[in-house]
């Protein structure tokens, strides 16, 4: 389980001010809209006036402004209607998980369509940067693709693509490899040979092809095979 990068919520109402430790990002995942578990936010069952310096907000303040004492249904109020506290050093490690998420699914995501082979990641890297791509550290990377690549495009060719492969196991190798080729990717098509062997159709993200080759080279001790049959613009 990755730490949690603790920021404070805050919300002001009559003059006082009620603020409670949260996890950032789920935190704005909250506020904006996507269903949460508040006690996978908070640290801690406690409201404060003050988080800061550990000053609790009183129950008779906590009964006058949300009308309960319970601190969970006081929070999830505090996050939606109020701000959410983020500190310079916060913002930017934000930025940095989300440019790492955002160069992985790229990375697997795309192929250079002048060659039809995946982008290495440090390749991806350098375009972010030298496009000068703005990221979001709160918005999902799905949502940020399409202007992303459109960014890119100006610099490095890429597509969305899928990659259809065609992948023939021994027999030997077909029980453990099949399992696994079931969670790289989508079977398409199989059929099963005389001699006992597998040969499988399966779907990938473009840029996991060499992964696909390096996890049947491994399953199979180098006796299985996979070859492209072609790609697929998504």
């Amino acid at each position: 389980m990755s730490k949690k990068k603790l920021s404070i919520a805050r919300l002001e109402k009559g003059g006082k001010r009620f603020e409670v430790f949260v996890d950032a990002e789920k935190a704005w995942a909250m506020k904006n809209g996507e269903k949460v578990n508040i006690r996978e936010i908070i640290e801690g069952e406690f409201i404060y006036s003050d988080a800061k310096q550990g000053l609790k907000a009183s129950e008779t303040d906590l009964k006058k402004f949300f009308g309960t004492t319970d601190p969970y249904v006081i929070a999830e109020n505090i996050i939606k209607k109020g701000e959410l506290l983020l500190t310079a050093e916060q913002r930017r490690e934000l930025i940095e998980a989300k440019r790492r998420q955002i160069i992985e699914f790229l990375s697997r995501n795309t192929i250079d369509p002048r060659t039809n082979t995946p982008i290495p990641p440090k390749r991806i890297e350098l375009a972010l940067e030298e496009a000068k791509v703005s990221i979001d550290p709160f918005k999902p990377v799905e949502a940020q693709v399409n202007d992303i690549l459109k960014s890119l495009k100006m610099i490095l060719p890429l597509k969305v693509a899928r990659a259809i492969l065609a992948v023939h196991i021994p027999a030997p190798y077909v029980g453990k490899a099949y399992g696994a080729l079931q969670k790289i990717g989508k079977v398409l098509r199989e059929s099963y040979a005389t001699d006992g062997s597998l040969n499988v159709e399966l779907e990938v993200p473009a840029g996991m092809q060499s992964s696909v080759i390096e996890t049947v080279s491994s399953l199979t001790k180098g006796q299985g095979d996979v070859k492209l049959l072609r790609t697929e613009q998504v």
